[in-house]
């Protein structure tokens, strides 16, 4: 048998009719039209990402008061930096969309391209993964976070308490699943 190389798709996997993600076969028109609409609503939102984080880097600021053009001037004036990965451990890390730190105060901004409830968990876990990374007490600096969604953005104190909570889960869990591999590998 000669096998077909399709080296242009090598690494990638079929978005929408794709075997490992069967389940299109059930769907009737309606529901295949709306999973498709998500799909290509999440990458647009991979687009927006990335664009954003470069003209924040760039420091362009963008006309309008649309959700992107806020996220993004805000950015730009609170001189914060797009895409930082935080990392506390192999196990626990993650990256905000901008974060800044300076004179005792953190700031983590999020930017949201659907229509979905947020939760303020997501950018708590950031702010502990900083203090973690960072070697910082959230008790000692002030923080503040902001969702940017739907042409507004919403503001956020997380409180000390709820960040330490955050660390101590952190430290648990991933000494956790060190654990756990290490149990694994003796088997």
């Amino acid at each position: 048998m000669i096998w077909h190389r399709h080296t242009a798709f090598t690494g990638l996997h079929a978005t929408h009719l794709s075997a490992s993600k069967y389940h299109w076969l059930n769907y009737d028109d309606d529901k295949f039209d709306r999973v498709y609409h998500m799909q290509q609503e999440a990458k647009r939102g991979t687009e927006l990402h990335a664009f954003a984080a470069e003209a924040i880097r760039l420091k362009i600021p963008l006309k309008g008061q649309t959700t992107l053009a806020l996220y993004v001037n805000h950015a730009i004036g609170f001189m914060m930096r797009p895409e930082q990965m935080l990392m506390y451990n192999a196990n626990a890390f993650g990256t905000p969309d901008a974060i800044c730190f300076r004179k005792d105060f953190l700031r983590v901004h999020d930017l949201k391209n659907g229509q979905a409830l947020t939760s303020w968990r997501q950018l708590e876990l950031y702010c502990a993964l900083f203090c973690l990374e960072y070697l910082i007490n959230p008790f000692k600096i002030k923080m503040e976070c902001r969702i940017y969604q739907n042409d507004e953005f919403r503001v956020h104190i997380p409180d000390a308490d709820d960040i330490m909570h955050h660390i101590e889960r952190y430290r648990y869990l991933s000494k956790r699943v060190d654990d756990l591999r290490e149990e694994e590998e003796q088997w």
